[in-house]
């Protein structure tokens, strides 16, 4: 079997078979897991308008306090995008990744505790904060395991979750608040 042909840097790169192996095995035990991860960090970001359904019942919140609820979680993903990925150039991926997966996890169980605007905020906030360099963790993780020529093609595999979770996220919820 001819070994595929591709572009890189201005030059062609012949893989071999084995190479073919390699970059398959790597993607079956890298993407799987980078995907789920993505879709529940697609699914976190946009689950506040589903939550505020269900949270109406039990949290005397105003419409108002849900949007700003859902906007300061963008607030704290802004301001702390640059500075994360600034910490993700001098730990290295796997650490802040581990880092972001960490805070993020403990924050969001955190919102089953909230009782008031406050703490709603707060924890909106500190989502946004500490999800702000998983993307690009994630982007920088896949260039340590992949060459330019193949990248691309991962990054769009990998970037497929937003779809997938936009398709998900409306049966998902409905059915956990049932």
């Amino acid at each position: 079997m001819a070994a595929p042909i591709v572009q890189q840097g201005g030059h062609q790169a012949h893989y071999t078979e084995a190479d073919e192996k390699l970059f398959s095995k790597i993607s079956w035990h890298l993407l799987p897991l980078l995907i789920i991860c993505y879709i529940i960090a697609f699914l976190d970001r946009i689950n506040i308008g589903f939550a505020q359904l269900q949270m109406k019942q039990t949290l005397p919140f105003s419409d108002a306090a849900y949007a700003f609820g859902a906007g300061v979680f963008f607030i704290g993903y802004f301001l702390f995008e640059v500075p994360s990925n600034l910490m993700l150039e001098k730990i290295g991926a796997r650490k802040t990744l581990l880092r972001i997966m960490f805070l993020w996890g403990l924050c969001a169980a955190g919102m089953a505790f909230v009782e008031t605007t406050t703490s709603f905020y707060i924890l909106r906030f500190l989502l946004g904060v500490f999800e702000a360099g998983f993307f690009p963790g994630i982007i920088l993780y896949l260039t340590y395991w992949y060459p330019s020529a193949r990248r691309g093609q991962m990054i769009a595999i990998f970037m497929a979750a937003t779809t997938v979770a936009s398709v998900i996220a409306g049966p998902l919820c409905g059915g956990i608040m049932k």
